[in-house]
């Protein structure tokens, strides 16, 4: 503006800096989840285990059998391992990998149903993050949606009358991030499958969403679909995430029957939908800890921490308000009970009873004090929930509370 002075060289050099910093802050790079939801969309979804870490670390670095039979040198099948593992853990006769769920529904539907009608419960036609839709899903695949029952109860009958010569499958949706309760009816798969004795060349396709492998009530959750259900219940086609329950890489899983996946398999589609290298190492070594699911709370990140006790979170959220208060730091801390959730899109009604630590402080507001939490080296996401801030210590991994006791002094320091 006229009459005012031209920076200096080192005020120029600052904000370039800054600038500079700016734009770095967005690389992706680890932080610390203080939220409480365990399979967080945006901070990744599940912490892989320390297994398939460990692979990726040895894999990543150099070359790989990605597509080699080492014993006779020849060229080998993608994702061998991990798929010979997805038949072992849920009884398939075939299983096959993409780069997520959306994919693997929008392959199915390609395959075998394009020019044909897709039978789904309106109950089921889902929008999740994203603003992903599934019919949206099902005209670009090139199948004709066929809408049966009412928003909240859906009959066999209603899935019966809708079938006929321009039929090509039923669609059973799993509704992750929702729930309809009350005067509410939902098919079971088995039935849905009974229908296949009149209609034989009918498919049954189960999208499992969430991918739920081992009976969630043995760590106090309630009952979720498993692939391995579906699967004995004759489902031809069962489709779930990676990421979510099943807590390895973005990816998504197709099981059935054998001669139906290699169709699937001879798509063109497949190839661009194939997962990589990475992905494929670490799904492979998440799935062999399911080969021991008794040991799922000790070795698997997702499953432990949907398993810790509140009595637990409570001892680690009281040790951390005494770090702090040893600091001297100008913030109040006080421990609460809260609830976490799972995220993910699984168990949406389900609230996990946990302790957080409540700060706050007379110089910065919550939401300021939220931000610059996230400004921090590295990152600690945290929530805001009625005018407090709150860190919850559910999905603050071990060792990660040095961090938060070190940003908290970093902020002291402004």
């Amino acid at each position: 503006s006229p009459g005012a002075s031209a920076p200096t060289t080192e005020e120029i050099a600052r904000r370039v800096e800054n600038m500079i910093l700016e734009h770095e802050i967005e690389r992706l790079r680890r932080v610390v989840n203080a939220t409480g939801i365990v399979l967080h969309t945006n901070l990744g979804r599940a912490p892989l285990p320390r297994r398939a870490v460990e692979a990726l670390s040895d894999v990543a670095g150099g070359y790989c059998n990605m597509e080699l039979e080492v014993a006779s040198g020849l060229r080998g099948k993608r994702n061998y391992m991990t798929e010979r593992l997805l038949c072992k853990v849920t009884g398939a006769e075939a299983a096959m990998v993409v780069n997520n769920n959306a994919a693997a529904t929008f392959l199915v539907l390609s395959v075998f149903c394009r020019g044909r009608e897709v039978v789904v419960s309106r109950g089921q036609l889902i929008e999740i993050g994203g603003s992903y839709r599934l019919p949206d899903c099902i005209a670009e695949s090139g199948a004709v949606i066929r809408e049966v029952g009412t928003t909240n109860r859906t009959h066999l009958r209603d899935y019966k009358e809708a079938i006929g010569e321009r039929t090509a499958a039923i669609l059973r949706v799993n509704p992750s991030n929702y729930r309809i309760v009350g005067f509410a009816k939902e098919v079971p798969i088995e039935d849905l499958v009974s229908l296949k004795e009149s209609s034989p060349s009918l498919l049954v396709v189960d999208d499992l969403g969430c991918g739920c492998l081992v009976d969630m009530e043995k760590f106090g959750l309630p009952p979720e679909p498993t692939a391995q259900a579906s699967v004995a219940a004759g489902a031809d086609l069962v489709c779930f995430s990676g990421d979510k329950l099943l807590g390895g890489a973005q990816a998504g899983v197709i099981l059935g029957k054998r001669e139906l996946i290699q169709r699937i398999r001879k798509h063109p589609l497949s190839r661009i939908l194939r997962v990589c290298k990475l992905t494929d190492i670490a799904l492979q070594e998440t799935l062999r800890l399911f080969l021991e699911s008794d040991r799922l709370s000790e070795t698997h990140p997702a499953t432990a921490l949907l398993c810790v006790k509140p009595e637990e979170l409570k001892k680690r959220a009281s040790a951390l308000k005494r770090k702090i208060v040893r600091e001297h730091l100008p913030f109040r801390v006080e421990v609460k009970a809260g609830e976490s959730a799972v995220g993910g899109g699984a168990f949406p009604a389900v609230p996990l009873p946990t302790a957080v630590l409540a700060v706050s402080s007379d110089r910065f507001a919550p939401d300021k004090l939220s931000d610059l939490l996230r400004r921090n080296e590295p990152p600690i996401v945290a929530r805001v929930s009625e005018g407090e801030l709150l860190l919850d210590l559910r999905t603050v991994l071990e060792g990660e509370e040095a961090h938060v006791v070190e940003a908290l002094r970093r902020i002291a320091a402004l």
